[in-house]
């Protein structure tokens, strides 16, 4: 599969670790946004099969609380919020606002696996007490874990005239 190339294209200076929790801040929001949104959903379907005497039933009693397939789609659902960003434009909206993009060292798109290597690895950074995004302080080239593991970069890009 070819890659195809971002716009604007030149050398950028790596993203700073600010910039990088500030656009993580504002994705943060959208993405609660998104796991109600899932949930609402995901609720609905289970009213339409079981009704809802019996699914209030099964929530008070907690038979519902951690719910493995529910965890499966916000995952997923997560994923693929930050997949379709990161492997067409190189940007979540939070990004945008901040004015930083995902790239390969090309200034190329990121392919889905890494995409996925990302998400992973960056789950395993918050994971680490945010260990993984902390090293981009001591990084050369201001990465991250998740960063060196997909073999991906950040970068600043200028604002573009409109």
């Amino acid at each position: 599969m070819s890659k195809h190339v971002l716009r604007p294209q030149g050398d950028f200076a790596p993203a700073g670790l600010g910039r990088r929790l500030a656009a993580i801040f504002y994705d943060a929001l959208l993405c609660v946004a998104l796991l109600m949104v899932t949930t609402f959903i995901y609720k609905l379907i289970w009213m339409a099969f079981v009704g809802q005497a019996k699914l209030r039933q099964l929530s008070e009693t907690g038979s519902l609380d951690g719910d493995p397939l529910l965890s499966t789609l916000l995952l997923f659902a997560l994923f693929a919020f930050f997949a379709k960003f990161w492997t067409h434009a190189g940007q979540t909206l939070g990004m945008q606002v901040w004015g930083i993009r995902v790239q390969n060292a090309d200034g190329t798109g990121i392919s889905l696996w890494q995409a996925l290597l990302r998400f992973v690895v960056a789950i395993a950074s918050w994971l680490c007490v945010g260990l993984g995004f902390f090293w981009s302080l001591f990084d050369k080239q201001k990465r991250s874990w998740h960063d060196m593991y997909s073999e991906t970069q950040l970068v600043r890009i200028p604002k573009q005239k409109k």
